[in-house]
């Protein structure tokens, strides 16, 4: 599975904003103390929601509970042109009772849904271990194959069994969105 380019530049991207927000000079744990003034200026970050979304998205940190993370492994594949809408996504999560506030705030703007698309995709990415394999530029298949039978010949299997793991999520979340409705992206 790969994960768009898209997410691939936000995900770094916010990675990179709650590095900013963790620390401060002195190498002191601050992030919940940032955090907390994060969202007390929601108002203003709000402008800031279609130019710089992983800037903002960071006010929904673990706001998210995904119960159905085989949708959010196909989410992430998808361009930022093709992105699910926040009703059809939200199906598979649920928000922390401390955010719902915010996530109103948030819907009641103009762009408030998909940014509610993207804020649930980084934070998603964010508390979900990346393997090689999902990267956007992944190596070959036929260098995967070469890999694959080092592994075996060497008798380590994990790098085999987590891409077979990850073909099998992303078999899941398409045939998940053709139960939904939505055209199977094979």
């Amino acid at each position: 599975m790969s994960i768009s380019p898209f997410f691939q530049e936000l995900r770094s991207a916010y990675q990179a904003e709650l590095d900013d927000l963790n620390s401060d000079s002195e190498g002191h744990d601050i992030l919940d103390k940032r955090l907390a003034e994060k969202r007390q200026q929601l108002d203003f970050l709000l402008q800031m929601m279609d130019l710089n979304p992983e800037m903002v998205a960071v006010v929904l940190h673990q706001a998210f509970e995904f119960h159905e993370p085989e949708l959010m492994a196909h989410f992430i594949t998808r361009d930022a042109d093709d992105l699910l809408s926040w009703e059809a996504l939200s199906q598979g999560v649920r928000i922390a009772p401390w955010a719902q506030a915010m996530v109103n705030q948030i819907l009641a703007e103009p762009v408030g849904a998909w940014f509610m698309t993207v804020a649930a995709a980084l934070e998603y990415m964010h508390g979900t271990p990346m393997r090689a394999g999902w990267s956007a530029d992944a190596q070959s298949n036929d260098a995967d194959a070469d890999e694959d039978l080092e592994n075996v010949e060497r008798g380590d299997h994990s790098e085999q069994d987590e891409e077979r793991e990850a073909r099998e999520r992303e078999e899941a979340g398409n045939a998940w969105m053709v139960e939904q409705g939505f055209d199977s992206k094979e």
